[in-house]
Formats: structure tokens, sequence, C-alpha cells
């Protein structure tokens, strides 16, 4: 993949790299790693960053280096990839595989998944997950092909540009159909793993909530989320908090009759293309088990 840029008549721009930092926003990290690999053109020769620019110049950045991946052992199962171009991979990962290798999870992660593709495409990059989900949550995950791609999408999941809906099946049924949750989330006292509702150290956690059918004979709502912040577990722990925990959420609940794992699924996001501009948005559709107590009340 190349960035590019042709200087018009109109460009208040005098040098590569303030083309760089405004019309591409990126960061001094990676215009040093370019600058040093010599992958930054001014037409179509390699240039420094503080070289001076006029009128028809094209400024080009190479991105297309490779990287050495070797942390990541690369593992073959089918991905359900939803969309894929030179900037990133859409995937609807299942319930009960983790983003990330660990100890207990080295060789069957979706990032080893992704490895394992990456090789057969010819593809040498850095394995970059931009958002994460826990092992047992099934839904959406996108994949930078490169640090630029990645740098970008993670500005706007700062900016709160970056849009993530889910839908849960929460214990009982909330009061309000609608509402906004804000408890501030932090590590729970001598765990690893478990998050906690902290009014005084929590980290501030927004989640905004509606309730789309309520299943009155079996005791449950069928709630769609949207995060404005995404802490670790939120969607859990907040739920949790207001008495409502997750169906099948041992961690923060008890196990169901319904489900055999926590009723949780990413299926809608949205963001800004970092190459073509435009705004995106994928589905990715509900998990079987999730489908049967949610259909037909609600379809994706």
């Amino acid at each position: 993949m190349k960035l590019a840029y042709k200087v018009t008549n109109k460009t208040t721009y005098q040098t590569v790299k303030q083309v760089l930092k405004a019309e591409f926003q990126m960061s001094d990290r990676l215009l040093l790693k370019l600058k040093k690999m010599q992958r930054i053109f001014l037409n179509h020769r390699s240039v420094y960053v503080h070289h001076e620019i006029a009128p028809g110049d094209l400024i080009e950045c190479d991105l297309d280096y490779e990287e050495d991946n070797s942390n990541i052992c690369p593992t073959f199962f089918c991905l359900s990839i939803l969309y894929e171009d030179d900037a990133f991979l859409v995937i609807n990962k299942a319930a009960g595989m983790p983003v990330h290798p660990s100890q207990d999870h080295f060789l069957d992660s979706l990032s080893n998944g992704v490895r394992f593709y990456f090789d057969q495409i010819g593809l040498k990059k850095k394995i970059r997950p931009v958002n994460r989900l826990d092992k047992d949550t099934s839904g959406l995950v996108v994949f930078a092909k490169n640090e630029y791609v990645q740098e970008c999408l993670v500005k706007q999941m700062k900016s709160k540009d970056f849009i993530k809906k889910y839908i849960a099946i929460i214990d009982g049924h909330l009061k309000k159909k609608t509402g906004i949750i804000c408890a501030p989330i932090a590590r729970k006292e001598n765990s690893i793993i478990e998050r906690c509702v902290c009014l005084e150290h929590g980290d501030a956690s927004t989640t905004h909530f509606k309730v789309l059918y309520s299943d009155i004979s079996r005791n449950f709502d069928i709630v769609e989320c949207l995060l404005e912040t995404g802490r670790t577990h939120q969607i859990r722990v907040h739920f949790a908090y207001l008495g409502h925990p997750l169906l099948g959420d041992t961690l923060y609940g008890k196990s169901s009759l319904f489900i055999k794992r926590q009723a949780l699924h990413s299926y809608y996001t949205s963001f800004t293309h970092p190459i073509s501009k435009h705004q995106v948005a994928y589905y990715a559709p509900l998990p079987k088990d999730i489908s049967i107590l949610a259909s037909p009340y609600i379809t994706i």
C-alpha cells in the first residue's frame, strides 16, 4: 500500500513533513520509521522529510515493507472474513476463541489464524487487532494490515468515531427501556481477570442501552448496547452492577439453562476508512446460540 498526495497551486505546505502530518495525520514514530527505511518519496525519489515541495510534486509513502511476525505461530482454521481490502480485515469471531495467544491458548487464538492467512496471501506483516473481544464473546474484530491503518483506527476509537454495537441478553428485566450507564470500572482487588464498578478509582465508562425485546416467560431482556468507552468486560460489569448480569456469565453472574457462555455478540461496527475516507459499516449475523433465544424478535 502507498499513500500519495499531489501538491497543487493552492497548497500552503512547504515541506514533505508538513504534508504527511496534516494530510495523513501520521505519528512522529511512524514518520521516523519510514524515514530510516527510506520509504518516503518525492517524485519517485527517496527524500528526507524536510525537503521543500512545489506545485505538481508527488509525495508518496511506501508501506509495503516486510515485518517480523514470528511472535505469532500460524495455525490453520477457517476464518469468517466478512470484508477485506489492502487496509484491513473484518472477521466474525466465534465464541470460545481468544483474540490473542496466551499461555493456555498459544496456538488456537484468532491471531494465530490471521497469521496463517497472511502467510497464505504472502503478507509479511505483524498481526494487529484494532479492537478486542473476550474469549466467549462473539462478533466483529478488525485487523489492520499495516501500522498506518492501525494508527488511524485507534485514533478513531479514542475520538469515539469508531462505533461498536452489541446484542446482549440479560437476566431479568430493566426498569427503563433505554438509558445510559455511567459507572467507572477498575480491576477488582486481588484479581487478575475480574473487573468491578469503583466510584472512587475506576476509569470513566459509559454504555448506552436499548431494550429490544422482553421475554416474560423466560425472564430475560434482549438489549442493544452501544459503547462510548471500551473498558475490559464493560458491558458485563455494567449490567451486573445493575443487578442484571448477562445470561451464562459465570464470572459476574451465574450459569444458564439457555446458553453455555455469556450472551454477548458484537454485531455492528462503523468507522471512517483510513484510505478512502468514506464511512463504512459492517454487520455480523447472530450466532446460533443467541439466535435461538432472540429469534423471531431480533433479526440482523
